[in-house]
């Protein structure tokens, strides 16, 4: 085999034909607060955080900032999903349309927010079994609302943070700018000779 024809091969294989699967981590449905499915095409190739949320927190205000971090990075391949929980001192107990309300009259979220579900113990979500299941996630339950997960393009969670790391801290958007960074760089493709 020729090396251009190899080379040819190689993008193919690993420039095309991989991307047109789903961020690994999400290979199963996930459905919006409105109970449809989200596409494929929401976590395809980007960097996701995933968020449990709820609107009666000491945390709420950090959808506030959750926003303007993912207006800020969206263009560059970056989502956010909330996950409503009501896990946590019962400080999610609205119904999805309450729940949709507050999110876009009070904090105007533009970012997807899945179905409410279990983030921790014996009836978390494949979501959260995942998540948690990961080296970073090292099996430790997550202990409040508002704890955060980076998942890089791969499928793999590159960072987590607990509730009191809010989305402007320093430690945080270096994480995020890092995945994005990491996930660029494995994406270009190389030149044929």
């Amino acid at each position: 085999m020729r090396k251009g024809t190899l080379l040819i091969f190689t993008f193919l294989f690993f420039g095309v034909l991989q991307p047109l699967h789903a961020n690994p981590l999400f290979n199963f449905d996930l459905v919006d607060l409105e109970g449809r499915k989200v596409s494929k095409d929401t976590v395809k190739n980007k960097v996701v955080m995933v968020v449990n949320v709820a609107s009666r927190c000491g945390f709420t205000s950090q959808y506030e900032g959750l926003q303007k971090l993912y207006q800020k990075y969206r263009d560059k391949g970056f989502v956010i999903l909330g996950v409503p929980c009501n896990q946590f001192g019962w400080q999610e107990p609205g119904d999805a349309k309450e729940i949709r309300s507050f999110c876009s009259t009070k904090y105007k979220v533009t970012f997807p927010i899945l179905k409410k579900q279990e983030v921790k113990g014996s009836e978390k979500t494949q979501l959260y079994q995942k998540l948690v299941g990961s080296k970073v996630g090292d099996n430790s339950e997550v202990r409040w609302n508002f704890e955060k997960f980076i998942v890089g393009r791969d499928g793999n969670v590159t960072s987590r943070f607990r509730s009191s790391t809010g989305p402007e801290d320093t430690d945080l958007i270096s994480a995020v700018e890092r995945a994005l960074t990491a996930s660029s760089a494995k994406k270009k493709v190389p030149k044929v000779r």
